[in-house]
């Protein structure tokens, strides 16, 4: 006889509890929830860096159907906190599989619950913003729970790209997955790279590769001396979770890398950038998390259908003086992209390298070569 599946509790900052079923390890996890509304791209979702202190809710409502494999993974391990879903595929069948998302929950340790009304949970993370959660499969003491909640640190004023960025400098040799040989390996390249890892996806280095571009990544508080020794063509700022503002190091950096080499900042990156050149940041209500959120490209007035992930934007009336808006998000009119041609700089807030998600922004890197080109020729 089938055991009966292990209760677990979902407990918001407004005091909110949802009931469901752990699917993934027992015990207790804490973090600000948001939601995803990507339809597919579950494993890149809980290997993003740039989830770390996030419990992600899924708001399609079957997840794990075509289960997990060792390659679709943007980062060594998962940094969600914990994940919530509505309802576990209970069959999952793809080709390339080769795990369930269940036995990938467990293996990683990540606390996990479905069964809830995750479009109840979704319009109140819409109407009262991103918060503070935990689920719990330990603890069925509700009040004590409601009260450990308020309790969670908040991400904002928080560090934690230096909780997820690499320990030492490594070079990247992986390109863009294709099948039926899957991941390429170059060997030779056109340009040179330093990345900067503020919790890189490694779509983005794979971009890179298949770009001709040799990548170094290095950590997070490398200094701009460093950088500009190893004589790269450009520096990547890369995407990475939570608040930009008190990475002050990355801000100080950058500042003194702007001018000298051509740089692409990308979601963390770009707005890490923006406070570089003076401009403002400020915390989203609930966020941009998904694959299909449309931005207007202003220089070329196409819309193209991006992958999103970040909790905070550029502030636009702050760039004005001091960089141009390139880019503008069509579901609430925010900051999406600003370039400083002279200074040989432009960033985006939304994902060009997808994973998950579509493929409408790759052309970046491109500009970004281009870029390095005009640089050389000045």
């Amino acid at each position: 006889m089938a055991s009966r599946p292990k209760k677990a509790y979902l407990v918001l900052e407004n005091g909110t509890l949802f009931t469901g079923q752990s699917i993934g390890i027992n015990g207790t996890t804490e973090g600000e929830i948001v939601f995803n509304t990507s339809m597919t791209g579950y494993q890149e979702i809980l290997t993003d860096p740039s989830y770390n202190g996030q419990i992600v809710t899924m708001t399609y409502p079957l997840i794990g159907n075509y289960g997990c494999n060792i390659e679709d993974v943007e980062s060594h391990r998962p940094w969600v906190e914990g994940f919530v879903i509505k309802e576990l595929a209970s069959l999952p069948s793809n080709w390339r599989k080769q795990e369930t998302l269940v036995d990938f929950l467990k293996k990683h340790k990540i606390v996990a619950i479905q069964g809830i009304d995750t479009r109840k949970l979704t319009k109140m993370i819409r109407t009262g913003g991103a918060q503070r959660a935990l689920i719990t499969t330990q603890n069925d003491d509700i009040k004590s729970l409601q009260k450990r909640v308020k309790k969670i640190p908040s991400i904002v004023g928080a560090d934690l790209a230096s909780e997820v960025t690499t320990e030492k400098p490594y070079r990247w040799r992986e390109g863009i997955y294709g099948w039926p040989k899957g991941y390429s390996a170059k060997k030779k390249f056109k340009y040179f790279v330093v990345a900067y890892d503020y919790g890189i996806k490694r779509n983005i280095m794979r971009s890179l590769v298949s770009s001709h571009i040799d990548v170094l990544v290095v950590p997070a508080r490398t200094s701009w001396e460093e950088v500009l020794n190893k004589k790269p063509d450009g520096v990547l700022l890369s995407n990475g979770p939570g608040d930009p503002a008190p990475i002050e190091y990355a801000i100080e950096n950058i500042r003194n890398l702007i001018g000298k080499i051509p740089i692409f900042g990308i979601c963390l990156g770009h707005q890490l950038l923006a406070l570089a050149l003076g401009a403002k940041t400020f915390k989203l209500k609930f966020g941009h998390r998904g694959a299909n959120h449309p931005v207007k490209n202003l220089e070329t007035g196409a819309i193209e259908i991006t992958s999103q992930n970040h909790g905070f934007a550029v502030d636009i009336d702050s760039l004005k003086g001091r960089a141009k808006l390139t880019h503008l998000n069509l579901n609430d009119m925010t900051a999406e992209g600003f370039s400083v041609r002279d200074k040989f700089l432009f960033s985006v807030q939304y994902h060009p390298e997808s994973s998950p998600g579509p493929r409408d922004s790759r052309y970046l890197f491109q500009d970004f070569i281009q870029m390095m080109e005009d640089f050389k020729g000045k």
